[in-house]
């Protein structure tokens, strides 16, 4: 039911509000707090810190491995999205995973495809990713931690930090 649709009146939200505050008329449905919503987010994804660097160079192979998503354009004005698992050391592509859609399956097949893969993981071994949502969800981090692997991320805001990717 609206105004404008039923009764042909055009009103302001403000002008709304004053006559709600006027007659003391509460709305039954409480808003979400948009405060509450981002501290929810901010305490289920949680940031580790930066133990690479931008030491890309580690000497043993295995040791620091980083990760990244990129987007593949299409000719129809689509786009699919690669995951890949690079090490820094020999440059190689580990393990790599190509979706249709940016949700969580893209990284978390991408790590399923590492782990199939069999390669040993020296001590101390990590991945390291920027501070995207995929990464700092509690769902990659505990595959990573479940791997046997540690888990570094860069700055926020600084595409330098995961450069080589």
């Amino acid at each position: 039911m609206t105004l404008a649709g039923q009764f042909d009146i055009d009103m302001n939200l403000k002008r709304i509000r004053w006559i709600m505050k006027k007659y003391h008329i509460v709305c039954p449905y409480r808003k979400t707090c948009p405060i509450r919503k981002a501290l929810k987010a901010t305490l289920e994804h949680s940031v580790v810190p930066n133990r690479l660097n931008r030491n890309f160079r580690q000497g043993i192979p295995g040791m620091s491995l980083l990760v990244d998503i990129t987007y593949v354009p299409h000719h129809s004005r689509r786009r699919s999205y690669l995951s890949s698992i690079k090490n820094t050391s020999t440059r190689e592509i580990l393990s790599q995973n190509l979706s249709s859609s940016l949700e969580m399956p893209l990284v978390t097949n991408t790590l399923k495809k590492l782990m199939a893969t069999g390669i040993p993981f020296p001590e101390g071994a990590f991945i390291h990713s920027d501070q995207g949502s995929h990464y700092t969800s509690p769902i990659f981090q505990n595959m990573v931690k479940s791997i046997g692997l540690g888990q570094s991320m860069s700055r926020r805001g600084n595409c330098w930090d995961n450069a080589p990717q």
